[in-house]
């Protein structure tokens, strides 16, 4: 008998909990082992406790050491800072882990298989921002600090040498800016070089390459890229951009790696708009949970999961409408159980 596994659920905002019952189906089909603890976040959480974090969401993760999440909305410009920068605040989950494989062909991309590795709690997402006040105008000039420090680099990109060895990934390139923000992004290619030279010099291929020409050779030649390892902001963009190679953030699973917890997701957002309406594409989510079921050391049903996402997808045709197809959530997901069965 397999041992139940504790794990966090944040349903999530919008579609979030539509999302979420799909990927619970599609986990039970599976015998997925794990033991649910359901808790609120974001918007959610404001409205049930008035705090888009609750005490008892952390107190539940620090418990379980594992999460899977849906979309959390966040207010642009004002309200309440970002519950997904919190947690990876909260917990040290240093490592935001982005792959991004064509599951669907015949798209204006064809054969993707990248994977992105961000660094998830330096840079410009500290928070560090302020308003000068000039001539009776509160927000004449606005300033951000960026703080990257060499111990965080070297971290985040010893995790991402030691990723691709163990998945027979053949390159590492690091994304930088240190051309011009010599310090910020400078101190992160130094902190690469480095560790290259001490540590893996002869095991795997590695290369650096500044942010705006590596957005341009992405949408060129997108096949001469393996794993690309970069800063808060750049990783950010770029793992987006990646995401759009393969069809887009419907298709785009993330993990969000620390030392004492990780937290699995589907990376769009909530889309309030289609909320409730039953169109949804779980794919994203069931990919962060298959990414999940990889880091519990269950490779067998994540093997089993991708393989039916594939099988339905392509064998099947069974395809919602952000894939020009026709089914709805419950649609995709009973054809996707019926392959697991």
């Amino acid at each position: 008998m397999t041992t139940p596994i504790p794990a966090t659920l944040i349903p999530g905002d919008g579609i979030g909990p539509e999302i979420m019952d799909a990927t619970l189906e599609v986990l039970a089909a599976l015998d997925a082992p794990f033991e649910w603890d359901t808790q609120v976040a974001g918007l959610a959480g404001v409205k049930a406790c008035d705090n888009p974090l609750p005490t008892a969401t952390l107190d539940s993760i620090r418990r379980t050491r594992l999460a899977l999440k849906g979309p959390l909305e966040t207010p642009s410009g004002g309200g309440y800072r970002s519950s997904n920068v919190r947690l990876r605040e909260e917990f040290k989950l240093y490592a935001n882990l982005r792959p991004a494989k064509t599951i669907v062909p015949g798209g204006r991309y064809d054969n993707i298989d990248l994977v992105v590795v961000r660094e998830n709690n330096e840079g410009l997402y500290m928070g560090y921002e302020h308003f000068i006040a000039i001539d009776g105008n509160p927000h004449a000039v606005a300033i951000s600090t960026g703080v990257n420090t060499h111990e965080g680099s070297r971290k985040l990109i010893e995790y991402a040498f030691e990723y691709a060895i163990a998945h027979g990934r053949k390159k590492i390139t690091i994304v930088h800016k240190a051309n011009i923000m010599k310090a910020l992004t400078g101190i992160f290619l130094e902190a690469g070089r480095e560790l290259y030279n001490e540590k893996y010099k002869g095991k795997i291929a590695f290369d650096d390459i500044i942010i705006d020409a590596c957005s341009m050779k992405l949408v060129m030649n997108p096949w001469a890229f393996d794993v690309i390892v970069t800063t808060n902001l750049f990783g950010d963009i770029l793992s987006d951009l990646v995401a759009g190679l393969v069809g887009g953030l419907g298709m785009a699973p993330g993990a969000n790696i620390g030392t004492d917890a990780a937290i699995f997701e589907a990376v769009h957002g909530s889309a309030p708009d289609i909320a409730g309406k039953g169109i949804a594409n779980p794919t994203a989510l069931l990919l962060g949970a298959a990414m999940m079921l990889d880091h519990v050391k269950l490779d067998d049903k994540a093997t089993r999961l991708r393989k039916a996402i594939d099988e339905t997808l392509n064998i099947d045709k069974i395809r919602t409408g952000d894939l020009g197809g026709s089914a709805n959530t419950k649609t995709f997901t009973q054809a996707l159980v019926a392959r697991l069965r």
